[in-house]
């Protein structure tokens, strides 16, 4: 460092002119600190932000994969959704998969739902051999309801039963034929009031499920009520598909047919 006195200057006051100059570089220098700490700080602050926005894209990019990759399982191809108390409930789409849903798909300690109109699905409870509760019987019946064609004719209710498997039989009686799709019901019938009651929602793996609303809000996170209206399922899914994402065929595919509409 090169210092120059001044010979205008005692010693005193050369000295104190660089005790000055020596407390402002003091001052710089505590300043260039505070600043590089700052800065420090803040490119700190910036590489976490990113290192977590990479973390949230490679999280969104895996669970996009996952679901691309996920293997459906074997009750998508029928009606079918989860109970508020936890039970499988499936259901026929049509004549064909009623047929393979009775005939192949229903166990002996099952629950049968079908309504007394013709155009009905029938449904059934996959019980494993427990017992299900009023909350999941009730479901079933609104379900029942919903997707059959009480739907498309604006019918609040209709005449919907339970039986047992065994109670359930393709044998006609004498002089009569069942078309595909159509069962005879032996001894007593267990009767239940259903009322329109219409949700959809997406589960935590992607899957969009459509049942009575208390068990979609039971298993999905977000829900939007759907009721009887005018409205196509294609314009229906383009505002399930905003709120949950989902593929459009897949939300039109678990609506119930006939007119619709959503409730706030």
């Amino acid at each position: 460092m090169k210092i120059t006195i001044s010979s205008k200057r005692s010693v005193e006051q050369n000295a104190q002119e660089y005790f000055e100059k020596a407390k402002k570089a003091r001052k710089k220098l505590e300043g260039a600190k505070k600043a590089l700490v700052i800065s420090k700080k803040k490119l700190e602050q910036e590489q976490h932000d990113k290192d977590d926005k990479l973390d949230k894209l490679k999280a969104e990019h895996k669970k996009r994969a996952e679901k691309v990759r996920r293997k459906p399982e074997w009750y998508e191809k029928f009606r079918w959704f989860l109970s508020s108390e936890g039970f499988l409930v499936i259901g026929g789409r049509d004549a064909t998969t009623n047929e393979i849903v009775i005939k192949k798909h229903t166990d002996k300690e099952d629950i049968v739902f079908h309504t007394d109109m013709s155009g009905s699905p029938f449904f059934v409870i996959k019980t494993g051999g427990k017992e299900p509760g009023e909350a999941t019987l009730q479901e079933v019946a609104d379900a029942t309801l919903c997707f059959s064609r009480a739907w498309k004719m604006g019918l609040g209710t209709t005449p919907t039963f339970w039986v047992t498997p065994g109670q359930v039989t393709k044998e006609a009686n004498q002089g009569e034929y069942l078309p595909k799709g159509a069962f005879m019901i032996r001894g007593k019938t267990n009767y239940l009031t259903p009322i329109v009651d219409c949700a959809i929602g997406a589960l935590e793996d992607g899957r969009i499920m459509c049942a009575p609303s208390s068990a979609v809000k039971k298993h999905c996170k977000q829900s939007m009520n759907i009721i009887q209206g005018d409205r196509k399922a294609s314009e229906i899914a383009k505002l399930v598909r905003k709120k949950f994402s989902g593929e459009l065929d897949e939300i039109i595919r678990v609506l119930p047919s006939g007119g619709l509409d959503v409730k706030d």
